[in-house]
């Protein structure tokens, strides 16, 4: 389990912010993983511990996305991400490089957790 203090917003709509509000880390993500996505944790890979669900009481389905922001102030670049599925199983993704991508596709196909980052 991870956690940290860390600041991660997420806006499940599509907002309009100034460019001069936006984190270098923040990242459109698309669920592609073929199954709903009940609990969305985001922490730094460094990071022993979580941070909270971004999602809340929210799910993503399979095909949607939504927009996840950072704090401006956040300068780490390797970070991880794990779901709670629909079947509450647990999948991870580990060391993405959120200073260099705009949009992650996640999938989960055979067993295995891959991502796209563009």
């Amino acid at each position: 389990m991870k956690f940290s203090a860390l600041a991660v917003c997420v806006f499940v709509a599509s907002l309009t912010v100034p460019a001069v509000a936006q984190s270098k880390l923040d990242f459109t993500l698309k669920n592609d993983t073929g199954l709903t996505i009940d609990e969305l944790y985001v922490s730094p890979n460094s990071s022993d511990d979580w941070e909270e669900d971004v999602l809340g009481k929210d799910v993503l389905k399979d095909g949607e996305s939504l927009d996840i922001s950072f704090s401006r102030t956040e300068k780490t670049c390797n970070w991880d991400l794990k779901i709670i599925d629909e079947d509450k199983d647990p999948v991870e993704w580990e060391k993405l490089d959120l200073c260099a991508a705009s949009h992650i596709t996640l999938m989960y196909k055979n067993g295995k957790a891959t991502a796209i980052i563009k």
